[in-house]
């Protein structure tokens, strides 16, 4: 669950609690300088790490001269800065051949996109974002600019969406203080209309909208996706053009097909993920 106004540690969390008596920090700080990477920088310096991250220079020296003699980061002498690593794609490769509700998922989301006629995606929320698991593209006229690993809006997407309407009203709460803390000024009162809006479009449809909201030129569904015992939350999303995402095609048969979509992976995969 995301963080509260006590920024409590959480997977979900926005901020984190330092202080808390299980946190490591110079793990945390680690982790603080491979996610400067995340905002498509290929090449960063310690000065640029120390200008993000908010550490001290000499502490970000330490830092990725540990991470690049255990692979994670790559030094180059010539540019005298550094670059993501193998071992990070090493990680990422482990995660997703360790997914089986992934391998399951696959063949299903193609099949949907190409009926569709859309991209349709697999996602779970990490620190204020969700995060793609999967897509499929569906329509190679107008196909989506996102790969797996890609990062998009919480609360403005349909994926995003999902996940937020999957949640019980206390998480739902703290992750909605969470967002407006983070959000641009002016801008939440709409945000927070367009969340609480796809909530209520939960309840009635079992699918919640994103009609232009992340992008005028996409109208997008979700649907969250809970595992059994409660801990985890995935959620599926299906994009497309204007033109074909039309509201009377969502409500008669795309968002019946998702929402079959989701329940046939709950079923196969007994909701163990």
């Amino acid at each position: 669950m995301m963080g509260n106004p006590k920024r409590k540690i959480d997977t979900l969390s926005l901020a984190i609690d330092e202080d808390h008596p299980q946190f490591v920090n110079a793990i945390g700080r680690a982790a603080a300088i491979l996610r400067c990477f995340e905002h498509g920088d290929r090449r960063l310096g310690n000065r640029d790490l120390a200008l993000q991250t908010g550490l001290p220079k000499a502490t970000v020296s330490r830092l990725t001269y540990t991470l690049a003699a255990l692979g994670f980061l790559s030094y180059s002498e010539k540019h005298e800065n550094y670059a993501l690593g193998t071992s990070v794609l090493s990680l990422a490769h482990a995660y997703m051949r360790g997914n089986d509700v992934l391998s399951v998922a696959r063949p299903l989301m193609r099949e949907l996109a190409e009926h569709t006629r859309s991209a349709v995606m697999l996602g779970e929320a990490d620190r204020g974002r969700m995060v793609l698991l999967e897509i499929a593209q569906g329509d190679p006229m107008f196909e989506m600019k996102l790969a797996a690993g890609a990062r998009v809006p919480h609360g403005s997407t349909a994926l995003g969406r999902a996940d937020l309407a999957g949640r019980p009203p206390e998480v739902f709460e703290r992750l909605m203080v969470e967002l407006e803390r983070e959000c641009e000024p002016g801008y939440w009162p709409r945000l927070r209309s367009g969340i609480v809006r796809a909530r209520q479009d939960y309840e009635h449809h079992g699918f919640c909208f994103s009609m232009g909201d992340w992008n005028p030129d996409v109208f997008a569904i979700g649907v969250p996706m809970a595992s059994a015992d409660g801990s985890r939350v995935l959620a599926f999303n299906c994009s497309g053009r204007v033109s074909v995402m039309t509201r009377e095609k969502i409500i008669d048969d795309f968002g019946p097909r998702l929402v079959a979509l989701r329940d046939k992976v709950l079923e196969i995969t007994e909701g163990r993920f």
